[in-house]
């Protein structure tokens, strides 16, 4: 019977074959009390387990730096880190203890236990990418539980031979770093799995390796027998299960046409990206760590348009990165773009956003999302701030960097950020250590800040629009919430306006302005942007040539009429054929 299953669409690109499926090591976990003199055996059998998977993941990072897994993306190896960071995570170890000694858990039942504690706290999280590590989390559970178990925890042996004969499909609940080093190296076409979100690290390697993938499939793995023949619409989300002959065929058509279409797009990379009307317009990247600089420079990217440098802080058990760690960071990913400018975000985290999963949410922030980050929780911790901005500083010595500031919304906030920008740069030059002139950006994406865009324009060289928060901002939608997430709309009439309105009076100021958010990269709303004025677009390399498919056929002054119509209109949607 065919029937199909729906799930995120991460990684575009049709794979056609048979289902390979990846049982989860959380099933069947034992759930017994022990003795009192059985506690510290079984707290030498967590502590073995967990010994065991760090020498694994050690063996993996050395087979990613050594070269052994040919092609490994730099994403997996930042991956793997998370997860040994995770591992090591004193809260998890101490609740573990708890519940052995007090309470007087098996290991297996600790462990589980102590990941639903830690997962509730990752679920108030409102920032998604760190939402999504608890997925992370549960892997590195899963991998401990497999050893306690005696089970494997690499992916099912699969010969050339077998994969030749069909296509193969994984499927599973979720995939680990580990996991998807070995998937590079194997015969798997792509991959489905139950869990997981378009920044969840599935999501994110998928896009690296372009391996048609859908996640967050929920009973995927249930409903889907082993040797289904499934299909993969990397481009919809969906799932087609043992589908007919006249399915299987048009979507071997497509799948031929999708080669097609990828291989005229590589065509396009050393294509100046101007469209029919002569409008010059740059395609920038949105990279996470300096690594990530090359796959921006292969995607044909003129630039960096976002470096959200708090990666560098996340997972580091309260120990912030030193001015000397974050200079060589920055100054790795300048040198990395040779030469093209690098705009980098000064840390977006705060008390809603904590660092590692050690720091717990407090209990009296009912609304994370309006709390105290990003340049809030800089501006209360002024001597973490000025130590970035002085590492920032000195590496734009290297190359072009622009310094951009993440959700101002006042005078006040302004004022003060200007006056710790000018005392960083009073620090070095107390010191004697060079540095570099940065201009200077702000982010757009509270609503606050776009309605009084004069007071921006007179203070920044350069202003970047980011829609995910602005739409939420705008809309007071919750992302986190799924009662409320549908009504998250980037076409709703009250956004259209606020970005519409920011370009132009950026333009009319001669000020730059990008947009940076999801947005940039979605080739739907590539026309409505250009006809708002846009001619900077930041986003994922991987999305990179694709917009500019879509801006070397387009006609500004056409569109122009168009965003014109949509702007005035109730239903913008139903103008834009979405």
């Amino acid at each position: 019977m065919t029937f199909s299953i729906h799930g995120l669409a991460v990684s575009s690109g049709i794979a056609i074959g048979r289902a390979v499926l990846v049982a989860s090591g959380r099933a069947d976990v034992a759930h017994y009390f022990i003795e009192p003199a059985q506690v510290e055996a079984e707290l030498a059998r967590v502590k073995d387990a967990k010994n065991t998977v760090v020498d694994e993941l050690i063996r993996l990072q050395h087979n990613v730096v050594m070269r052994e897994a040919k092609d490994a993306p730099a994403e997996i190896a930042a991956l793997i880190d998370v997860h040994m960071m995770l591992l090591q995570d004193q809260t998890l170890q101490d609740g573990v203890m708890h519940w052995i000694t007090e309470r007087h858990y098996n290991a297996e039942w600790a462990l589980v236990t102590q990941m639903e504690v830690l997962a509730r706290q990752f679920d108030e999280m409102e920032d998604e990418y760190l939402r999504e590590r608890k997925g992370d989390l549960d892997q590195v559970v899963e991998r401990v539980l497999k050893v306690l178990q005696g089970k494997p925890s690499a992916l099912p042996h699969v010969t050339p031979g077998q994969a030749e004969e069909a296509g193969l499909i994984l499927v599973a609940h979720d995939l680990s770093p580990a996991d998807m080093l070995q998937f590079k190296d194997s015969v798997f076409a792509g991959f489905v799995t139950d869990v997981g979100g378009k920044t969840s690290h599935t999501a994110i390697v998928a896009r690296s390796m372009d391996i048609p993938a859908v996640v967050g499939a929920r009973t995927a793995s249930q409903l889907i027998q082993q040797d289904d023949v499934i299909i993969i619409d990397g481009d919809a989300g969906v799932i087609v299960v043992n589908p007919s002959q006249t399915i299987l065929l048009q979507y071997r058509d497509r799948q031929q046409i999708t080669m097609l279409e990828r291989e005229q797009l590589q065509q396009l990379k050393h294509t100046l990206t101007i469209t029919q009307d002569a409008q010059k317009v740059e395609l920038l990247a949105n990279i996470e760590r300096p690594e990530d600089a090359a796959a921006a420079l292969a995607a044909g990217a003129v630039g960096v348009g976002l470096f959200r440098s708090e990666f560098l802080f996340m997972g580091r058990a309260g120990k912030l990165p030193d001015e000397d760690e974050q200079y060589a960071a920055y100054r790795k990913a300048v040198e990395g773009m040779q030469g093209l400018p690098v705009t980098i975000r000064t840390v977006d985290v705060g008390a809603d956003k904590p660092l590692d999963a050690q720091t717990a949410r407090d209990e009296s922030h009912l609304n994370p999302a309006l709390g105290l980050r990003a340049i809030r929780w800089c501006l209360a911790e002024p001597a973490m701030f000025r130590t970035q901005l002085r590492a920032i500083l000195r590496a734009a010595v290297h190359g072009q960097i622009n310094l951009l500031i993440p959700m101002l919304s006042a005078s006040s906030e302004i004022t003060l950020t200007l006056k710790q920008i000018e005392l960083a740069r009073q620090e070095l030059d107390q010191r004697g250590i060079a540095y570099g002139n940065v201009k200077l950006g702000a982010m757009i994406e509270i609503p606050a800040a776009a309605i009084a865009l004069p007071l921006f324009l007179k203070h920044f060289d350069f202003l970047s629009l980011g829609t995910n928060d602005l739409i939420q901002y705008t809309l007071a939608i919750d992302r986190a919430d799924e009662s409320v997430a549908h009504l998250y709309d980037p076409l709703h009439p009250a956004v259209l306006h606020l970005i519409a309105n920011t370009i132009k009076q950026c333009n009319e100021a001669g000020k730059g302005v990008s947009v940076c958010g999801e947005m940039a990269g979605d080739v739907s709303m590539t026309p409505l942007l250009l006809g708002m004025g846009l001619r900077c677009f930041s986003m994922h390399p991987s999305q990179i040539l694709a917009v500019k498919k879509e801006v070397l056929a387009a006609n500004t002054q056409q569109l122009a009429k168009l965003a014109w119509k949509v702007l005035r209109s109730d239903d913008p949607a139903s103008l834009l054929n979405r």
